[in-house]
């Protein structure tokens, strides 16, 4: 049998071939179900039976086969050409949507966000992708004013401590609320807190008392002021005014020879010190007992013009740290086997709020030294005398007497989450305090309303298109009042990991206190994001002006960039748990709201005091710390600053280099930490630029550098101390001997009081701060081989 090899011409309608009498069946060029043929897509060989001594129609079979395959090369050439132009094209757009989608140093308008198969179907027809643009009107566009007063009134009606009826009453109403967002996990973290609450029995005293200690008059005490975590007992004295009771003011007491030991303090609020650092300062000095006053001068006491009643206290805790003061340094868990230990920051003595005519009672009956100047307060028929003895015959002293009672309570922190794409593992945390000893407008109120109104945005932006690249965590706190207690615990408890997946943290206690001036409390590392938010946002008080064109007319934008401070929400994020942290307030320009922490905190104050425009400065401070969390969860590779702390440091080595020559004479170099330095700025120099070189698209890179970047603040916890004795470790902004600000403070002591410097502690706080920042310089280059260690 002969085989007659038959080549259909690519295109060819195979029916044309089989009407012919083809061998094979024309169903081969139908398609499965009905009668619509289709074209061949290549050249087909048939294999077709002839009979025997037919050699005269292969040969001229054969001559059509080689005249055709003449005429296919023809056809290719142009086909080949044809098909190189549409692959070139192919390419050319492909790699152009890939270098749009990489491109995130080109600014905020070429910044993507991936969206998955089932969510671009659903949400965004348009190409699978959400630019950075669209993603800030989606958050201005769900933003809505109105639930934020109404949230705020609905928990700020009557006071609600932790513990309480009314507490738990708030508490399940976030907790529902947030059930009902569109939120991948809602939980609840519970801890056991030893709080101090003024006893149900003994009320708090005061007594003017004669040189043996008989009881001549009793000065009466607002019965609902008191100072958590007060020593208790009893304490008697002479009266001293210390102004704010700052470190400088104890300072400028003893340098004018006034007796200090075995007096009560009586101190002003505000000076920027808590009551707890008053009252540690106040100890410290030799002070037996701390009476603290709002005076007239620094707040408002006008009730005609939105100010405190003469008679009204503001009420604080004394604890010199954060969390439950009796289990420093672990969380306080049921089950926990608690230790006999307290923190080294509770008082060993008495202190209790008075209110301005109290003082003003006491003040006026001094004699000693005249104040120095800027000491004057604005006291009624007061003249401005250190004390410590009274006017008049008999020796007449004060006695103070505080009953305060422990109790153990059940804090409940309340958690919401939505899970990010990418990075689900990293976290940016958004958080408020619930509980407040009165109404708490502005301390639980405000905080919980924002958080609320951007739980519920982010809800709706996820139902509409959004998907984080990072987990967004929305956290209500219990025990803010008693020192941030809640938080604290929880940071405790996952203090060994956290650093490996808090990206960082916002606090939005009390946002609002005012519409005027923008005031952000921040880790460095954080500030870049602030310029671009502020750009962003309109001024509350001035329609059609962005925060920064007004905040541009007095200075830099970087002014109204502040250090944390210890009574923020924020503080212990990163002095303790190693995650950069912000916190923001508005401000009023001429007077400060002055009902915080009293009795006398509610929505129709506040609302006064802005003239209606709750509404506007609450979304604008939502919107704000809405578009920082919407930057850190979008980028590829985290926006924080890992330079920031090479100028602090090189401020350091400029202080030193100015006593160089004093150190040099007690045998002290400071040359190991211009090294630390120098190693630390050259690895943060690095990592900025081997980021630049990289192609931050490759997922597995950009979480290698996310990862160092995320540990930088971790990095300034001092490894050297206790987390128990010394429970804020960064040596940038945590308290103790192992930080810079000490260390600044005791070198300055060589010009100042040279009689005072401690060679030996000077050595041991210079060599804790070297290592600290060459153990950050090492993490931060990374791998063991690429630490610069020259031979």
């Amino acid at each position: 049998m002969n085989l007659h090899i038959v080549i259909l011409e690519y295109g060819h309608d195979v029916s044309s071939y089989m009407a012919a009498g083809g061998g094979a069946q024309a169903d081969e060029g139908v398609e499965e179900g009905g009668g619509v043929r289709r074209r061949v897509p290549h050249v087909e060989m048939k294999l077709v039976s002839l009979e025997e001594g037919s050699e005269a129609t292969l040969n001229s079979d054969i001559t059509a086969m080689m005249l055709q395959q003449q005429m296919d090369r023809r056809k290719a050439a142009v086909y080949l050409t044809l098909t190189g132009l549409l692959i070139f094209s192919t390419a050319f757009l492909l790699g152009y949507v890939a270098f749009r989608g990489m491109c995130h140093l080109c600014g905020d308008e070429g910044d993507l966000i991936p969206l998955n198969d089932a969510a671009e179907a659903a949400h965004s027809p348009e190409g699978g992708v959400l630019y950075m643009a669209e993603l800030r009107a989606m958050l201005k566009k769900y933003l809505r004013e109105e639930r934020i007063e109404s949230t705020l009134r609905r928990v700020s009606r009557v006071s609600h401590p932790p513990g309480s009826s009314e507490g738990n009453a708030v508490a399940r109403e976030i907790l529902q609320n947030l059930q009902n967002l569109r939120m991948d996990h809602t939980w609840t973290d519970s801890h056991y807190a030893t709080l101090q609450f003024p006893s149900r029995t003994q009320r708090n005293t005061l007594w003017l008392v004669d040189s043996e200690g008989a009881e001549l008059e009793e000065i009466m005490l607002d019965s609902e002021g008191y100072c958590a975590y007060s020593a208790t007992g009893t304490a008697t004295g002479g009266v001293v005014y210390v102004n704010y009771g700052r470190r400088e003011d104890f300072k400028q007491l003893r340098a004018m020879g006034v007796s200090l030991n075995g007096s009560i303090a009586v101190a002003r609020v505000g000076g920027a010190v808590s009551f707890a650092e008053k009252v540690w300062h106040a100890q410290e000095a030799g002070h037996v007992g701390v009476l603290i006053y709002p005076d007239p001068a620094d707040v408002p006491q006008d009730p005609r013009r939105l100010g405190l009643h003469s008679n009204a206290v503001i009420s604080e805790h004394v604890h010199l740290g954060s969390g439950d003061p009796f289990t420093p340094g672990f969380p306080s868990f049921n089950h926990t086997q608690f230790p006999s230990t307290q923190s080294s920051g509770l008082p060993i003595i008495p202190a209790q709020p008075i209110s301005a005519n109290v003082a003003s009672k006491l003040l006026s009956q001094l004699s000693g030294p005249d104040c120095p100047r800027g000491w004057q307060g604005r006291l009624p028929y007061v003249q401005c005398v250190l004390g410590p003895s009274f006017t008049g015959p008999s020796e007449r002293r004060v006695k103070m007497a505080v009953y305060n009672t422990m109790k153990p309570v059940l804090l409940n922190n309340i958690f919401a989450s939505i899970e990010g794409k990418i990075e689900p593992d990293h976290y940016i945390i958004v958080g408020a305090q619930r509980d407040s000893w009165g109404p708490g407008a502005v301390k639980s109120g405000v905080g919980t309303a924002l958080l609320m109104e951007l739980a519920r945005t982010f809800s709706n932006m996820v139902e509409n298109g959004f998907y984080p690249r990072r987990s967004l965590l929305f956290v209500s706190w219990d025990g803010g009042d008693f020192g941030n207690v809640g938080a604290t615990e929880w940071l405790e408890g996952y203090l060994t990991m956290l650093h490996l997946k808090a990206v960082a943290y916002f606090s939005l206690d009390q946002a609002i206190l005012g519409d005027d001036n923008l005031s952000v409390y921040s880790s460095p590392l954080l500030t870049d994001l602030v310029e671009g938010a502020i750009k962003q946002v309109e001024h509350p008080k001035h329609t059609g002006q962005s925060i920064l064109s007004l905040v541009q007319r007095q200075g830099s934008w970087r002014n109204i960039v502040k250090p944390l401070y210890l009574n923020s929400g924020a503080y212990s994020f990163t002095t303790f748990g190693g995650v950069p942290a912000m916190q923001l307030h508005f401000n009023e320009d001429a007077r400060s709201y002055p009902f915080v922490n009293t009795q006398l905190d509610s929505v129709d104050r506040l609302q006064e005091l802005l003239q209606g425009r709750l509404g506007s400065v609450g979304r604008a401070v939502t919107e704000l710390v809405g578009l920082m969390v919407l930057k850190l969860s979008h980028e590829h590779i985290l926006p924080l600053d890992v330079t920031c702390y090479s100028s602090t440091a090189l401020q350091l080595s400029s202080t030193l280099n100015l006593h160089a020559a004093q150190l040099q004479s007690r045998g002290l170099s400071p040359q190991w930490v211009f090294s630390a330095r120098g190693d630390y700025s050259r690895a943060a120099k690095n990592l900025q630029e081997a980021i630049k070189n990289s192609d931050i698209q490759d997922e597995r890179l950009a979480r290698l550098y996310n990862t160092r970047i995320m540990r930088v603040e971790y990095y300034f916890l001092s490894q050297y101390v206790s987390v128990v004795e010394t429970p804020f470790r960064h040596v940038f902004h945590g308290r103790g001997d192992h930080t810079l600000s000490a260390l600044a403070n005791h070198l300055s002591l060589l010009n100042s009081d040279p009689q005072q410097f401690d060679e030996a502690r000077f050595r041991r706080q210079l060599a804790l701060f070297t290592w600290t920042l060459q153990g950050a310089a090492n993490a931060l280059s990374g791998d063991v081989w690429n630490i610069d260690n020259p031979l």
